[in-house]
Formats: C-alpha cells, sequence, structure tokens
C-alpha cells in the first residue's frame, strides 16, 4: 500500500514573493558532510554548475556568502550558511515526531476508505530511534503510532485509546520512584508487559567536550548554558532523579526552562552552539557529531491488556519485535541493546524491585 510522508520544508521569499531555490538547504548540508563542492552536489543530485547558480543565488538573496571556497582547502560554511543549516536540523529534529503522528493519521485514513475496516495496531510510545524504526517493519499491520509521553501512553491504554503503551523504567536507585508511579496505571491482572530495548541516557556535549562536563553536578557550573526535556517525559523524570539523588538544585542550572520534544531536538540544539550540554540517549548525540557521557540505562517496555493478546494483530506485533531483520537493526543504534525484545511478561515481574 502507498504511504503518505510529511515532511517539512523551508521556503526562502524576497519582498517581490520570488522563492529562493528549494535545493539550497540541502546543498548547504552536503557542504557541510563532504567539505567539497563536487562532492556535495553529487549528493544532492545535481550538476556542479547548478550547485554554483544555487549558491550565488543564495548569496545574493541574503547579501553575504553561505559556502565559502577555497582552492586545494575545500568548501565550509560560513557563519550564516552554518546558521541556516542548524535552523533547519532544529527544525526537522523538533517537528519530525508530530509530522509523523500525522503522516500515520493520514494513511490510517486512507487505508479504512480504500479497503473499509482494516485491522490497526494502536501504539503510543514516546519518541525514540528504536520506535522510529516499527513502521518500517509492520509493512503487513496498519500502524496508527501517536508519540506522546509514558503517563499519556499508558493513559490511553486505561481509556481504550491505545492497544500497546510504551513506558521508560530507569535501572537502579533512581527508577525507585518512577517504578512506584507505575503501580497507579498497571494493574498485574488485566495488563501484561512486552520487553523492547534498554537505551543509555547522559549528556551530550561538544566534541572534546571542551567545558569538562563530568555529570550532572557540572550543569550548575558558571557560565554553563543547559538544554532540557519537556517536564511530562520519561527522560526529563530520570534526569530529575539523577539530580535529586546528587543533591543539584535545578533552580542552580542555566536554561533548565528551556526545553525541547525530542532527543534529537536536543542534540541539534547542543551542535548549533545554542546550548553547552544536552541530556538525552547515546544514539542523538552521535547522529549530531557530539561526545556523549553516559550516566544512566533504563528500560523501554510497552504495555498491553492481557486480552488482546489473543489477537492476530498483537501476535504479528511480537511476531515483528522478535524477527531477526528488527532485532538487526536495533542493535546499530549507538547505546540500544535488545532485552527480551517480544517477550511477554506479568507486571509483578517488571515491577517488582
Amino acid at each position: 500500500m502507498k504511504k503518505i510522508t510529511v515532511l517539512p520544508t523551508w521556503c526562502f521569499r524576497d519582498e517581490a514573493g520570488n522563492p529562493l531555490d528549494v535545493q539550497l538547504l540541502r546543498l548547504l548540508g552536503a557542504v557541510h558532510r563532504r567539505g567539497k563542492l563536487t562532492q556535495a552536489a553529487e549528493d544532492v543530485g545535481i550538476s556542479y554548475r547548478h550547485a554554483w547558480n544555487v549558491l550565488r543565488q543564495g548569496n545574493a538573496f541574503f547579501g553575504v556568502a553561505l559556502v565559502e571556497l577555497k582552492r586545494g582547502r575545500g568548501a565550509q560554511l560560513t557563519p550564516l550558511g552554518d546558521k541556516l543549516l542548524w535552523a533547519e536540523q532544529r527544525a526537522v529534529a523538533r517537528l519530525g515526531p508530530q509530522l509523523e503522528s500525522l503522516g500515520s493519521e493520514l494513511n490510517l485514513a486512507i487505508a479504512r476508505e480504500q479497503q473499509g475496516a482494516v485491522s490497526v495496531l494502536r501504539l503510543h510510545a514516546s519518541h525514540g530511534f528504536a520506535v522510529e524504526l516499527l513502521p518500517r517493519h509492520l509493512t503487513a499491520l496498519p500502524l496508527d503510532l501517536q508519540y506522546c509521553s509514558p503517563h499519556e501512553s499508558l493513559a490511553a491504554l486505561d481509556r481504550g485509546s491505545c492497544d500497546v503503551a510504551g513506558f521508560h523504567l530507569p535501572r537502579g536507585a533512581v527508577g525507585e520512584r518512577i517504578r512506584a508511579s507505575y503501580h497507579e496505571r498497571l494493574n498485574p491482572r488485566e495488563h501484561r508487559v512486552i520487553g523492547f530495548i534498554t537505551r543509555t541516557q547522559g549528556l551530550m556535549v561538544a566534541p572534546n567536550n571542551p567545558l569538562g562536563i563530568e555529570g550532572v553536578a557540572s550543569l550548575a557550573l558558571e557560565g554553563v548554558r543547559f538544554v532540557n526535556r519537556q517536564a511530562s517525559s520519561g527522560t526529563r523524570s530520570l534526569l530529575d532523579g539523577l539530580l535529586s539523588e546528587a543533591g543539584v538544585a535545578s533552580t542552580a542550572i542555566r536554561g533548565f526552562e528551556v526545553e525541547e520534544f525530542t532527543h534529537s531536538a536536543v542534540a541539534a540544539y547542543v551542535a548549533a552552539g545554542m546550548a553547552d550540554v544536552g541530556f538525552g540517549v547515546q544514539a542523538g548525540a552521535e547522529k549530531f557529531g557530539l561526545d556523549f557521557i553516559a550516566l544512566a540505562t533504563e528500560d523501554y517496555l510497552l504495555a498491553c491488556r492481557h486480552q488482546a493478546l489473543k489477537e492476530p494483530r498483537l501476535q504479528a506485533f511480537l511476531d515483528v519485535l522478535g524477527s531477526d531483520a528488527f532485532q538487526q537493526a536495533v542493535q546499530t543504534l549507538p547505546g540500544y541493546r535488545l532485552s527480551r525484545c517480544g517477550d511477554v511478561m506479568t507486571v509483578e515481574e517488571v515491577l517488582t524491585p
């Protein structure tokens, strides 16, 4: 079945309404990656001559050069070119999950119009790199994937708005407070827990860690700028626990009130130089070329009603989780490991210390 993918696109127009070539940002990204205009043009799929014209048009539009070309030294972005690229990267990282959810809704609506009633698996879960893989592997099962916080996901499961809900459980002492909160949402008689993955969380810092960040205590150092996750996220709950354990007051952290909604958005914020450090998963740090300081391991788990496990759609979902193709894809993600992926467990097994 053909599917819709919703992607953000920037459009630059001057006062007369004349647009810039839509290839400009892609070309800037390729120059940043490859360091040569010839290779960047090849990556974007345009001729070297067209690439020159795109850059000339961009330079004229903004009144300054976007790329610096030096004989024998290749090409590199100017400060403005760099800012434009990172602004686009941040927008994609921030909007990506919402657009994926919208695409999921549109594809489901189209499937229902084309086929009538269809069997759909409704998954509510926080955004993550392993969850992103699921739509690519659940090809035979329509997936309605909605990104939301762990407690929002479990609330949706409780009222019957989803079939599977994702939640996080940090390992170690910091996870005990979070574990207690899940006792209110998961009923041992009604629910079952499906194993999924573990992931490493920690601090994302600039390459070579120029400020010498060592742990959460470093977040309160004078001059250190921090970017946070939103208060409802599981990652924020983990960070709050680590700060409490270390005796660090959030009021002492510059930028604690600055929030982003995905690991990638936090990483892009740091990579753009707008903050010195952020908190998130290792895969996000490596995606944006940042150094990573591991601080915690957490289990990412999935909950469902035990009666639903008898349904073919849940069995198909478990089959995908246990498949070699999906598990091999997870193992390519930095900081991610399989953890009883696809195994069904009782609530007591998971929530009993």
